[in-house]
């Protein structure tokens, strides 16, 4: 486990923003950001299965050659 350390807020437009250092990368490009009390607890976003990513593709409008 790696322990906690001190970092710097800051204001990014109207929101707020920390820099994670890379001891603290995980897998993915994105994050899970919930609190606990006065903690904030960030997690890897879970993976997107197959089936997600195909629901998320735009549907095609061209016919298909009949075989």
């Amino acid at each position: 486990m790696i322990p906690g350390r001190p970092v710097k807020l800051f204001k990014d437009g109207r929101n707020w923003a920390l820099r994670i250092s890379r001891d603290f990368k995980f897998p993915g490009e994105e994050a899970i950001v919930s609190k606990e009390g006065d903690r904030l607890i960030i997690e890897p976003a879970p993976a997107k299965s197959l089936l997600a990513v195909l629901k998320g593709l735009p549907t095609l409008d061209e016919d298909f050659p009949a075989l």
